[in-house]
C-alpha cells in the first residue's frame, strides 16, 4: 500500500490543522492505521492509532483531548484532527499502515513521506 500524507503547514499556538493520509494499492480497510511524529533532534514517537473499521482508537497521553484520529474506508483516507496546538507539537507527521493495533512503529510496514507541522507560539 502506498501512503501520501498532506495537510501540514504553519499554524499559531492554539490553532487547528487536519492532516490527511490517502492510501492506494491494496485494500485500505485491511490495515490498522497510525500517526507518528518526529521533532527535530528527537526520535519518532507514536501519536494515534485506529482499528481497521474505526471502532477503536488510542492516542498518546501528550495529545489526548486535543488530537482525534479517524478514517473513511470508502475514501481510503485516514485523518488526524489537531486542535489546541502547542509549540511542542511541531514535528514531521507520518502516517503508517500495519496489521497490528499497536503503538510501536515496529508493527507498521508501510509509511507515508511525512508532512511538516510548525506551531509558532
Amino acid at each position: 500500500v502506498q501512503l501520501q500524507a498532506s495537510g501540514g503547514g504553519p499554524v499559531q499556538a492554539g490553532g487547528s490543522l487536519r492532516l490527511s493520509c490517502a492510501a492506494s494499492g491494496r485494500t485500505f480497510s485491511a490495515y490498522v492505521m497510525g500517526w507518528f511524529r518526529q521533532a527535530s533532534g528527537k526520535e519518532r514517537e507514536f501519536v494515534a492509532v485506529i482499528s481497521r473499521r474505526g471502532f477503536s482508537t488510542d492516542s498518546a497521553e501528550s495529545v489526548k483531548g486535543r488530537f482525534t484520529i479517524s478514517r473513511d474506508n470508502a475514501k481510503n483516507t485516514v485523518y488526524l484532527q489537531m486542535n489546541s496546538l502547542k509549540a511542542e507539537d511541531t514535528a514531521v507527521y507520518y502516517c503508517a499502515a500495519g496489521l497490528e493495533y499497536a503503538r510501536s512503529e515496529v508493527y507498521y510496514a508501510y509509511w507515508g513521506q511525512g508532512t511538516l507541522v510548525t506551531v509558532s507560539s
